[in-house]
């Protein structure tokens, strides 16, 4: 998950050391982190995933004498973007201050040394996620994805599925067991949807953390596949009573459920923990056996997609208690390279005035020219047609965002008439951009 605990205001005393992180310091840099939230210690299994994961060479801690302090990391992602295409972008995580070095400019200082390098390595993009989201702005990250989370009440809700769901055939498998086939359906979704993940190896474990001190009641973690019989890539599956041969697996859900009784009857829960399918009607399947466990009366269900199809086939969407939440903040870096790195949905041709005081290098004019088959964002002394700061640019980047809402909020000034209506239509998406994970 997501790691950030930060806040500070720069001073000129001082302030401390700060450099990348050594073999051998992990633990001692780790423990900061944890301390920062509070100081409850993570189940074992989750900490070795993410001491496996942490990269030393891109990780930064802020010392005080052989005290750390600071800390923030990042991790080498590719995103994908509008038009398909993943782009190099550092997943900035483990971002902390020590309560007792706060307002000395330590936040500032691993910012600023953060975006330095991630400009060095030549990426365009640094994205996060915030357990604060006030404090990332004036670095220069907006919010370009959301994430709706729900408790639909199964016992009134009921789901119009489309033609062929019941084409699926669904079955339970061990999770460890068919880790590599729900991968690969994962890799198939990642480049029909901005901002999704290219997992690269070592990642795929997160799906599977299941310490049972994280459950709060609730069962191990369960996972059901779903296959197209006579599918043109037949698989065969380790799990349960042996080696069988199954179709096409073209979706899955893993899941943990939460038996509950009353004086009533069983009102249990089933938590979501992750759902890929293929096609509609593998997807359709797959809500409709989360909403028909026995003993069940509601599905949770947690970070999901804002355009995610369940939403459009229950029967009464209030009894769904729908939650919108911000997701992936997002950083150009290099603002001509990941404008060019997307496509556009329609024509434009624009001229924007970009102020970015934390990464002046980005400051004054780019045209940006593009279409749906590719783009070109050079700098020019042409006159603008609109005015904004990074933070915006980043907020519409993965065209979850319109530049036209930013408009009307004040955030982007328009300077000819029809560019911010020309710009809206080309930065949207036809498909909600989002963060599948957390990092």
């Amino acid at each position: 998950m997501a790691k950030d605990s930060a806040s500070d205001h720069a001073s000129d005393t001082g302030r401390p050391e700060l450099r990348v992180l050594r073999q051998g310091e992990w633990d001692t840099w780790f423990d900061t982190l944890i301390r920062a939230f509070g100081g409850v210690p993570e189940p074992s299994e989750e900490r070795e995933l993410w001491d496996s994961l942490t990269e030393l060479d891109r990780s930064l801690g802020a010392w005080d004498g052989d005290t750390c302090v600071g800390t923030a990391g990042a991790f080498s992602f590719r995103l994908t973007v509008p038009g398909g295409a993943s782009v190099p972008a550092a997943g900035v995580t483990m971002v902390s201050v020590a309560a007792t070095h706060r307002r000395r400019g330590v936040l500032t200082s691993m910012m600023r040394r953060q975006l330095d390098d991630v400009r060095e390595w030549g990426w365009p993009l640094a994205v996060l996620t915030a357990s604060e989201p006030e404090i990332y702005g004036r670095f220069g990250y907006g919010v370009g994805t959301f994430h709706v989370s729900a408790e639909i009440d199964t016992s009134r809700v009921r789901l119009s599925v489309p033609p062929g769901t019941d084409d699926v055939r669904l079955r339970y498998a061990v999770p460890a067991d068919v880790l590599d086939v729900c991968e690969a359906v994962y890799a198939r979704k990642v480049s029909g949807r901005p901002g999704m993940l290219a997992r690269l190896p070592g990642w795929e474990r997160l799906g599977l953390l299941d310490a049972e001190s994280e459950r709060k009641g609730a069962s191990p973690l369960q996972c059901v596949l779903a296959e197209r019989i006579g599918g043109s890539e037949a698989t065969s599956v380790e799990g349960g009573g042996g080696r069988r041969e199954g179709g096409e697996v073209v979706g899955y859900a893993r899941f943990h459920v939460k038996p509950e009784w009353d004086a009533n009857g069983p009102k249990g829960s089933v938590h979501l923990r992750d759902a890929q399918a293929l096609d509609p009607a593998a997807q359709a399947a797959l809500w409709r056996f989360l909403f028909d466990i026995d003993l069940t009366s509601t599905v949770k269900a947690y970070g999901r997609p804002m355009d995610e199809a369940w939403q459009y086939q229950v029967s009464d969407i209030r009894r769904c208690a729908l939650r919108v939440r911000d997701s992936l903040h997002v950083r150009l870096v290099e603002v001509g390279a990941a404008l060019e790195a997307r496509t556009y949905q329609a024509p434009v041709d624009v001229v924007f005035e970009v102020e970015d005081a934390f990464c002046p290098w980005n400051s004054g004019r780019w045209r940006l020219s593009g279409d749906a088959k590719g783009a070109s964002c050079e700098r020019t002394t042409d006159a603008a047609d609109l005015s904004l700061s990074v933070r915006e640019l980043g907020a519409a980047y993965l065209g979850g965002v319109s530049l036209g809402a930013l408009g009307d909020a004040g955030r982007v000034r328009e300077l000819r008439r029809g560019a911010l209506a020309e710009a809206s239509a080309g930065f949207a998406s036809t498909v909600a951009p989002w963060l599948p994970h957390g990092f």
